[in-house]
């Protein structure tokens, strides 16, 4: 089977992005049964839905898993549901949305249809803190999740869901207020998530 696993590339002030290299890093394994596919997204609110939704369609995986980078979170958090809006600061290219929907004829919100519970569980047993998230935002986070989860649709295409990860070592250090995990901690956590399927 087939699993698309997607990341960001560095945004806002952040000099690097952890979901790049967890994504680089995993590119290619067979985890269980599902080999494992890659793709960095940009982080423009426009051409990252192109982006996925080209990336799905020419792929045809069968589940997708997205993450991004909640700095300031401590725990891995699989998202539980999307939300119909993009509304926050700037992306990559300038543009910063406010009140707009993602899909003029979506549903408001739409759930993950990822094991999020067994994922959570699963990560503390191999004592790494993880938690349900009951919002993904409204930046290009929640807003790849929702375009995924709609493109799916009620048959249920494929399985999706995303997974906000903390900060890397190497952003705290920059920044000492940010919680962190290791990339190979953070790199092991979205693999456990993976053998969750």
């Amino acid at each position: 089977m087939k699993l698309l696993l997607t990341g960001f590339v560095p945004f806002l002030n952040h000099k690097t992005n952890p979901t790049e290299e967890v994504v680089k890093a995993l590119d290619g394994q067979t985890i269980n049964d599902y080999n494992v596919e890659g793709h960095i997204l940009p982080v423009d609110f426009n051409e990252s839905e192109k982006e996925l939704l080209r990336e799905i369609k020419e792929r045809e995986p069968d589940v997708v898993i997205m993450l991004g980078l909640a700095a300031g979170r401590s725990k891995i958090t699989p998202e539980r549901i999307a939300i119909n809006v993009k509304d926050g600061r700037e992306d990559n290219s300038g543009f910063a949305p406010v009140d707009l929907p993602i899909t003029e004829d979506g549903p408001d919100g739409i759930f993950s249809t990822l094991p999020i519970r067994k994922m959570v569980d699963n990560l503390k047993a191999e004592f790494l803190p993880a938690k349900i998230s009951n919002t993904a935002g409204t930046y290009l986070c929640n807003n790849m999740m929702y375009v995924a989860l709609n493109e799916a649709g009620l048959e249920e295409k494929f399985k999706a869901g995303f997974i906000h990860i903390p900060a890397s070592h190497e952003l705290a250090i920059e920044n000492e207020s940010l919680p962190s995990m290791s990339i190979d901690d953070l790199t092991r956590a979205v693999k456990i998530c993976i053998e969750t399927l």
